[in-house]
Protein backbone atom coordinates (compact mmCIF):
# COMPACT_ATOMS: atom_id res chain seq x y z
CA UNK A 1 0.00 0.00 0.00
CA UNK A 2 1.25 3.19 -0.63
CA UNK A 3 0.22 6.50 0.87
CA UNK A 4 0.54 10.51 -0.29
CA UNK A 5 2.64 11.37 3.27
CA UNK A 6 4.19 9.38 5.67
CA UNK A 7 5.03 11.14 8.80
CA UNK A 8 7.55 10.05 10.85
CA UNK A 9 6.86 11.02 14.84
CA UNK A 10 4.02 11.54 16.59
CA UNK A 11 5.02 14.64 18.69
CA UNK A 12 3.39 18.19 18.45
CA UNK A 13 5.28 18.86 14.64
CA UNK A 14 4.44 15.15 13.51
CA UNK A 15 0.58 15.31 14.78
CA UNK A 16 -0.32 19.25 13.53
CA UNK A 17 1.36 17.95 9.64
CA UNK A 18 -1.10 14.61 10.28
CA UNK A 19 -3.78 16.67 10.46
CA UNK A 20 -3.03 19.75 7.82
CA UNK A 21 -1.88 16.63 5.11
CA UNK A 22 -5.22 14.79 5.63
CA UNK A 23 -7.48 18.12 5.49
CA UNK A 24 -5.84 18.71 2.22
CA UNK A 25 -7.03 15.20 0.76
CA UNK A 26 -4.32 13.40 1.45
CA UNK A 27 -3.76 9.41 1.85
CA UNK A 28 -1.27 10.04 5.55
CA UNK A 29 0.06 7.44 7.31
CA UNK A 30 1.95 8.69 11.16
CA UNK A 31 4.82 6.20 11.98
CA UNK A 32 5.49 6.55 15.98
CA UNK A 33 8.50 4.13 17.74
CA UNK A 34 6.56 4.91 21.35
CA UNK A 35 3.54 3.09 22.18
CA UNK A 36 1.57 5.99 22.49
CA UNK A 37 1.60 10.08 20.63
CA UNK A 38 2.35 12.85 21.95
CA UNK A 39 4.39 12.10 24.97
CA UNK A 40 6.35 14.96 25.06
CA UNK A 41 3.24 17.13 24.69
CA UNK A 42 1.70 15.56 27.65
CA UNK A 43 4.51 16.65 30.12
CA UNK A 44 5.17 20.09 28.36
CA UNK A 45 4.41 23.39 30.81
CA UNK A 46 4.56 21.33 33.48
CA UNK A 47 2.26 18.89 32.60
CA UNK A 48 -0.42 21.73 32.12
CA UNK A 49 0.66 22.08 28.56
CA UNK A 50 1.48 25.45 27.10
CA UNK A 51 -0.04 25.52 23.85
CA UNK A 52 1.05 28.52 22.60
CA UNK A 53 1.95 31.96 23.43
CA UNK A 54 -0.36 35.26 22.46
CA UNK A 55 2.35 37.77 21.81
CA UNK A 56 2.52 39.61 18.70
CA UNK A 57 4.60 37.72 15.94
CA UNK A 58 7.25 40.13 16.20
CA UNK A 59 7.45 39.75 19.89
CA UNK A 60 6.88 35.85 19.35
CA UNK A 61 10.34 35.63 16.88
CA UNK A 62 11.96 37.59 19.41
CA UNK A 63 11.64 34.84 21.78
CA UNK A 64 12.81 32.54 19.52
CA UNK A 65 16.78 33.69 19.49
CA UNK A 66 17.56 30.54 17.68
CA UNK A 67 17.25 31.32 14.26
CA UNK A 68 13.43 32.57 14.74
CA UNK A 69 13.34 34.52 11.79
CA UNK A 70 13.14 31.23 9.92
CA UNK A 71 9.60 31.01 10.91
CA UNK A 72 8.26 34.30 9.41
CA UNK A 73 6.80 32.55 6.08
CA UNK A 74 5.40 29.09 8.31
CA UNK A 75 3.81 32.06 11.19
CA UNK A 76 1.95 33.62 8.00
CA UNK A 77 0.79 29.98 7.09
CA UNK A 78 -0.32 29.37 10.75
CA UNK A 79 0.23 31.49 13.49
CA UNK A 80 -0.32 31.14 17.10
CA UNK A 81 -3.15 32.99 16.42
CA UNK A 82 -4.32 30.20 14.21
CA UNK A 83 -3.53 27.52 16.77
CA UNK A 84 -5.47 29.34 19.50
CA UNK A 85 -8.58 29.28 17.17
CA UNK A 86 -7.64 25.72 15.83
CA UNK A 87 -7.79 24.61 19.66
CA UNK A 88 -10.88 26.22 20.24
CA UNK A 89 -12.15 24.51 17.25
CA UNK A 90 -12.02 21.00 19.08
CA UNK A 91 -13.23 22.03 21.98
CA UNK A 92 -10.75 23.10 24.25
CA UNK A 93 -11.29 26.26 25.95
CA UNK A 94 -7.49 28.39 26.77
CA UNK A 95 -6.43 31.25 29.03
CA UNK A 96 -3.74 33.68 28.99
CA UNK A 97 -1.24 33.55 31.92
CA UNK A 98 1.66 35.58 32.58
CA UNK A 99 4.30 36.91 29.48
CA UNK A 100 1.28 35.51 27.15
CA UNK A 101 1.56 31.99 28.14
CA UNK A 102 -1.86 30.03 26.41
CA UNK A 103 -3.21 27.06 28.55
CA UNK A 104 -6.23 24.75 28.20
CA UNK A 105 -8.36 25.86 31.12
CA UNK A 106 -8.55 22.06 32.23
CA UNK A 107 -4.68 22.87 33.48
CA UNK A 108 -4.43 19.51 31.72
CA UNK A 109 -1.67 18.51 28.86
CA UNK A 110 -3.73 15.04 28.47
CA UNK A 111 -6.93 17.21 27.03
CA UNK A 112 -4.36 18.90 24.18
CA UNK A 113 -2.84 15.37 23.63
CA UNK A 114 -6.37 13.72 23.35
CA UNK A 115 -7.88 16.07 21.43
CA UNK A 116 -4.66 15.98 18.83
CA UNK A 117 -5.24 12.35 18.67
CA UNK A 118 -9.00 12.50 18.10
CA UNK A 119 -8.58 14.69 15.37
CA UNK A 120 -5.68 12.74 13.72
CA UNK A 121 -8.03 9.60 13.79
CA UNK A 122 -11.36 11.19 12.83
CA UNK A 123 -9.42 12.41 9.32
CA UNK A 124 -8.96 8.75 8.90
CA UNK A 125 -4.56 8.93 9.20
CA UNK A 126 -3.47 5.41 9.69
CA UNK A 127 -1.27 5.38 12.81
CA UNK A 128 1.17 2.98 13.18
CA UNK A 129 2.55 3.01 16.93
CA UNK A 130 5.46 0.65 18.39
CA UNK A 131 7.15 0.87 14.77
CA UNK A 132 10.50 2.29 14.59
CA UNK A 133 11.99 3.36 11.22
CA UNK A 134 15.35 2.20 10.52
CA UNK A 135 15.73 4.73 7.09
CA UNK A 136 13.78 7.04 4.62
CA UNK A 137 13.97 5.31 1.17
CA UNK A 138 15.66 7.61 -1.71
CA UNK A 139 15.99 6.92 -5.74
CA UNK A 140 16.59 9.40 -8.11
CA UNK A 141 16.26 12.10 -5.75
CA UNK A 142 12.99 11.58 -4.10
CA UNK A 143 11.53 9.97 -1.06
CA UNK A 144 10.07 6.81 -2.15
CA UNK A 145 9.13 5.59 1.39
CA UNK A 146 10.49 4.41 4.62
CA UNK A 147 11.61 0.96 6.04
CA UNK A 148 11.05 -0.19 9.38
CA UNK A 149 13.36 -1.77 11.62
CA UNK A 150 11.50 -5.55 11.52
CA UNK A 151 12.32 -4.82 7.81
CA UNK A 152 9.05 -4.09 6.18
CA UNK A 153 9.05 -1.50 3.52
CA UNK A 154 6.05 1.11 3.36
CA UNK A 155 5.70 2.95 -0.09
CA UNK A 156 5.19 6.77 -0.19
CA UNK A 157 5.03 10.04 -2.21
CA UNK A 158 6.19 12.43 0.87
CA UNK A 159 7.71 11.54 3.85
CA UNK A 160 7.72 14.56 6.82
CA UNK A 161 10.49 13.90 9.17
CA UNK A 162 9.14 15.51 12.74
CA UNK A 163 11.07 13.30 14.89
CA UNK A 164 12.24 15.54 17.56
CA UNK A 165 15.57 16.49 18.99
CA UNK A 166 18.07 14.81 21.42
CA UNK A 167 16.22 16.46 24.65
CA UNK A 168 14.29 14.56 26.98
CA UNK A 169 14.50 11.22 25.17
CA UNK A 170 12.77 8.75 27.46
CA UNK A 171 9.65 10.59 25.30
CA UNK A 172 11.21 8.89 21.75
CA UNK A 173 13.26 12.10 20.89
CA UNK A 174 16.31 10.18 20.41
CA UNK A 175 17.72 12.42 17.52
CA UNK A 176 17.08 9.48 14.95
CA UNK A 177 16.29 11.76 12.50
CA UNK A 178 19.76 13.27 11.69
CA UNK A 179 21.04 10.12 9.99
CA UNK A 180 18.05 10.00 7.61
CA UNK A 181 18.85 13.58 6.68
CA UNK A 182 22.02 13.35 6.08
CA UNK A 183 21.48 10.18 4.25
CA UNK A 184 19.62 13.01 1.54
CA UNK A 185 22.68 14.83 1.59
CA UNK A 186 21.80 17.12 4.96
CA UNK A 187 23.85 18.81 6.94
CA UNK A 188 23.63 19.08 10.56
CA UNK A 189 24.95 22.18 12.35
CA UNK A 190 26.26 21.37 16.06
CA UNK A 191 23.75 20.24 18.72
CA UNK A 192 23.91 21.68 22.21
CA UNK A 193 21.34 21.83 25.16
CA UNK A 194 19.21 24.69 25.37
CA UNK A 195 16.71 25.81 27.84
CA UNK A 196 18.78 23.57 30.59
CA UNK A 197 19.64 24.11 34.29
CA UNK A 198 23.74 25.41 34.63
CA UNK A 199 26.31 23.89 36.68
CA UNK A 200 28.56 25.73 38.86
CA UNK A 201 31.53 24.80 41.30
CA UNK A 202 31.02 27.94 43.28
CA UNK A 203 31.47 27.07 47.19
CA UNK A 204 28.23 27.92 48.07
CA UNK A 205 26.96 25.64 45.75
CA UNK A 206 29.22 22.55 46.44
CA UNK A 207 28.59 23.26 50.40
CA UNK A 208 24.94 23.15 49.41
CA UNK A 209 24.19 25.76 51.60
CA UNK A 210 21.70 27.57 49.25
CA UNK A 211 20.09 24.47 48.03
CA UNK A 212 16.63 25.36 47.64
CA UNK A 213 16.08 28.73 48.04
CA UNK A 214 13.77 30.28 45.53
CA UNK A 215 14.38 34.28 44.13
CA UNK A 216 11.29 35.76 42.40
CA UNK A 217 11.68 38.49 40.34
CA UNK A 218 15.10 38.66 40.07
CA UNK A 219 17.27 39.92 37.07
CA UNK A 220 19.63 37.25 35.97
CA UNK A 221 22.74 38.82 33.82
CA UNK A 222 25.43 36.55 31.40
CA UNK A 223 29.08 38.28 30.90
CA UNK A 224 31.39 37.48 28.56
CA UNK A 225 34.93 37.71 29.25
CA UNK A 226 35.84 40.92 28.14
CA UNK A 227 33.52 42.14 30.42
CA UNK A 228 30.42 42.77 28.32
CA UNK A 229 26.71 41.90 29.51
CA UNK A 230 25.48 39.34 26.50
CA UNK A 231 22.26 38.97 27.80
CA UNK A 232 19.82 40.03 30.75
CA UNK A 233 16.44 37.98 31.71
CA UNK A 234 13.57 39.09 34.56
CA UNK A 235 11.72 36.19 36.77
CA UNK A 236 12.57 33.55 38.93
CA UNK A 237 15.27 31.48 39.27
CA UNK A 238 16.51 28.41 42.47
CA UNK A 239 19.90 27.17 43.76
CA UNK A 240 19.76 23.61 42.88
CA UNK A 241 22.78 21.06 44.79
CA UNK A 242 24.52 21.35 40.86
CA UNK A 243 23.61 24.80 40.46
CA UNK A 244 20.74 26.74 39.39
CA UNK A 245 17.65 26.53 37.22
CA UNK A 246 14.49 28.07 36.93
CA UNK A 247 12.93 29.51 34.16
CA UNK A 248 15.32 32.89 34.07
CA UNK A 249 18.50 30.40 34.25
CA UNK A 250 16.92 28.08 31.29
CA UNK A 251 16.21 31.51 28.56
CA UNK A 252 20.27 32.38 29.61
CA UNK A 253 21.48 28.51 29.47
CA UNK A 254 22.32 29.07 25.58
CA UNK A 255 23.88 32.35 25.87
CA UNK A 256 26.26 30.39 28.27
CA UNK A 257 26.66 27.71 25.85
CA UNK A 258 27.89 30.23 23.16
CA UNK A 259 30.22 32.19 25.36
CA UNK A 260 32.27 29.20 26.88
CA UNK A 261 32.28 27.86 22.77
CA UNK A 262 33.49 31.40 21.50
CA UNK A 263 35.72 31.93 24.17
CA UNK A 264 37.19 28.67 24.37
CA UNK A 265 36.94 29.35 28.66
CA UNK A 266 35.64 27.24 31.35
CA UNK A 267 33.50 29.34 32.96
CA UNK A 268 31.27 32.47 32.83
CA UNK A 269 30.53 35.05 34.54
CA UNK A 270 26.68 35.58 35.98
CA UNK A 271 25.04 38.11 38.41
CA UNK A 272 21.98 38.36 39.98
CA UNK A 273 20.25 41.52 40.84
CA UNK A 274 17.48 40.81 43.09
CA UNK A 275 15.86 44.29 43.27
CA UNK A 276 15.89 45.11 39.77
CA UNK A 277 13.75 47.80 40.27
CA UNK A 278 16.39 49.60 43.13
CA UNK A 279 19.36 51.16 42.90
CA UNK A 280 22.22 50.63 44.78
CA UNK A 281 21.72 54.44 46.79
CA UNK A 282 17.66 52.69 47.50
CA UNK A 283 19.15 49.54 48.48
CA UNK A 284 21.72 51.46 50.80
CA UNK A 285 19.27 53.57 52.22
CA UNK A 286 16.51 51.51 52.82
CA UNK A 287 18.96 48.82 54.75
CA UNK A 288 20.88 51.68 56.70
CA UNK A 289 17.28 52.95 58.25
CA UNK A 290 16.24 49.75 58.92
CA UNK A 291 19.49 49.25 61.23
CA UNK A 292 18.98 52.63 62.51
CA UNK A 293 15.47 52.33 63.77
CA UNK A 294 16.05 49.18 66.00
CA UNK A 295 20.13 50.03 66.63
CA UNK A 296 20.24 47.27 69.61
CA UNK A 297 19.60 44.40 66.54
CA UNK A 298 22.31 42.39 65.19
CA UNK A 299 22.50 43.55 61.21
CA UNK A 300 22.15 39.90 60.84
CA UNK A 301 18.79 39.58 62.25
CA UNK A 302 18.15 43.34 60.44
CA UNK A 303 18.28 42.18 57.35
CA UNK A 304 15.91 39.08 57.52
CA UNK A 305 12.74 41.39 56.55
CA UNK A 306 14.28 42.47 53.47
CA UNK A 307 16.81 39.94 52.16
CA UNK A 308 16.18 36.04 51.63
CA UNK A 309 17.51 34.32 54.96
CA UNK A 310 19.48 31.92 53.52
CA UNK A 311 21.84 34.92 51.64
CA UNK A 312 22.34 37.02 54.03
CA UNK A 313 25.50 35.14 55.78
CA UNK A 314 26.78 34.82 52.24
CA UNK A 315 26.09 38.48 51.31
CA UNK A 316 28.22 39.95 54.66
CA UNK A 317 30.85 37.37 54.10
CA UNK A 318 31.20 38.65 50.37
CA UNK A 319 31.15 42.55 51.89
CA UNK A 320 33.35 41.51 54.20
CA UNK A 321 30.90 42.22 57.36
CA UNK A 322 29.87 41.20 60.17
CA UNK A 323 26.46 40.28 60.91
CA UNK A 324 26.91 40.27 64.69
CA UNK A 325 27.52 44.02 64.86
CA UNK A 326 24.84 46.59 65.96
CA UNK A 327 24.29 49.77 63.57
CA UNK A 328 26.81 52.03 65.93
CA UNK A 329 29.54 49.94 64.30
CA UNK A 330 28.01 49.67 61.00
CA UNK A 331 31.28 50.75 58.62
CA UNK A 332 30.02 52.92 55.50
CA UNK A 333 31.69 51.52 52.74
CA UNK A 334 31.12 47.77 53.64
CA UNK A 335 27.73 48.72 54.15
CA UNK A 336 27.97 50.31 50.36
CA UNK A 337 29.44 47.22 49.04
CA UNK A 338 26.91 45.09 50.91
CA UNK A 339 24.49 46.67 48.40
CA UNK A 340 26.42 46.44 45.64
CA UNK A 341 26.10 42.57 46.05
CA UNK A 342 22.18 42.66 46.46
CA UNK A 343 22.71 44.59 42.84
CA UNK A 344 24.92 42.14 41.42
CA UNK A 345 25.14 39.28 43.08
CA UNK A 346 28.14 36.94 41.19
CA UNK A 347 28.18 33.67 40.48
CA UNK A 348 30.40 31.25 37.88
CA UNK A 349 28.96 29.03 36.46
CA UNK A 350 30.57 25.80 34.12
CA UNK A 351 28.26 24.48 32.15
CA UNK A 352 24.72 22.73 31.76
CA UNK A 353 23.45 19.89 31.91
CA UNK A 354 23.08 16.77 29.66
CA UNK A 355 21.44 17.62 25.84
CA UNK A 356 19.23 14.83 27.14
CA UNK A 357 18.69 16.55 30.70
CA UNK A 358 17.46 19.79 28.38
CA UNK A 359 14.30 20.79 28.08
CA UNK A 360 15.44 21.83 24.24
CA UNK A 361 17.97 21.00 21.49
CA UNK A 362 19.69 23.47 20.28
CA UNK A 363 21.25 22.86 16.63
CA UNK A 364 19.86 20.43 13.59
CA UNK A 365 19.11 20.23 10.02
CA UNK A 366 21.13 23.36 8.66
CA UNK A 367 18.09 25.99 7.43
CA UNK A 368 19.84 27.17 4.06
CA UNK A 369 18.96 23.46 2.92
CA UNK A 370 15.06 24.14 3.79
CA UNK A 371 12.33 26.07 2.03
CA UNK A 372 10.69 28.21 4.88
CA UNK A 373 7.68 28.48 2.78
CA UNK A 374 6.87 25.02 2.29
CA UNK A 375 9.54 23.46 5.13
CA UNK A 376 10.52 20.98 1.80
CA UNK A 377 14.01 19.81 1.24
CA UNK A 378 16.49 21.74 -1.35
CA UNK A 379 18.29 19.08 -1.53
CA UNK A 380 15.61 15.88 -2.42
CA UNK A 381 12.13 15.82 -3.20
CA UNK A 382 9.35 14.87 -1.25
CA UNK A 383 11.38 15.10 1.92
CA UNK A 384 9.49 17.61 4.89
CA UNK A 385 10.99 18.55 8.61
CA UNK A 386 9.06 20.34 11.17
CA UNK A 387 9.38 20.56 14.95
CA UNK A 388 12.82 20.33 16.63
CA UNK A 389 14.65 18.38 14.21
CA UNK A 390 15.18 21.86 12.57
CA UNK A 391 17.68 23.95 13.74
CA UNK A 392 15.52 26.49 15.53
CA UNK A 393 15.11 26.75 19.60
CA UNK A 394 13.09 29.56 21.56
CA UNK A 395 12.58 29.96 25.12
CA UNK A 396 10.11 28.33 27.22
CA UNK A 397 6.47 29.88 27.66
CA UNK A 398 5.10 28.57 24.28
CA UNK A 399 7.59 29.69 21.92
CA UNK A 400 9.15 26.12 20.72
CA UNK A 401 5.16 24.68 20.62
CA UNK A 402 4.38 27.50 18.32
CA UNK A 403 7.42 26.87 15.96
CA UNK A 404 6.29 22.92 16.30
CA UNK A 405 2.93 23.51 15.18
CA UNK A 406 3.41 26.41 12.74
CA UNK A 407 6.22 23.95 10.51
CA UNK A 408 4.01 21.22 11.33
CA UNK A 409 1.21 22.76 9.43
CA UNK A 410 3.03 24.51 6.86
CA UNK A 411 5.10 20.83 6.04
CA UNK A 412 1.73 18.50 6.14
CA UNK A 413 0.18 20.94 4.24
CA UNK A 414 2.70 21.21 0.86
CA UNK A 415 3.65 17.56 1.71
CA UNK A 416 -0.02 16.59 0.70
CA UNK A 417 0.24 19.98 -2.29
CA UNK A 418 3.65 17.87 -3.45
CA UNK A 419 1.88 14.78 -3.85
CA UNK A 420 -1.21 15.53 -5.72
CA UNK A 421 1.33 17.20 -8.23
Amino acid sequence: MAYDVIVIGGGSAGLMASIAASESGAKVLLIDKGDKLGRKLGISGGGRCNVTNAKEIDELIKNIPGNGRFLHSALATFSNKDIMSFFEGLGIRLKEEDRGRMFPISDKAKTVVDALVNKVRNQGVIIKTNSPVSKVLYKEGKTIGVKLQNGEIINGLTVIIASGGKSVPHTGSTGDGYAWAEMAGHSITELFPTEVPLTSREAFIQSRELQGLSLRDISLSVWNPKGKKIIEHDGDMIFTHFGISGPTVLRCSQFVVKIMKQFSVKTVDLSIDLFPERSVDNIYTDTYELAKNDKKKIVRNVLKGYLPEKLIPLLLQKASLSGEITFDNIPKQAWLELSKLVKSFPIAVNGTLSIEEAFVTGGGINLKEVDPKTMQSKLTNGLFFCGEILDIHGYTGGYNITAAFSTGYTAGKNAAKYSKS
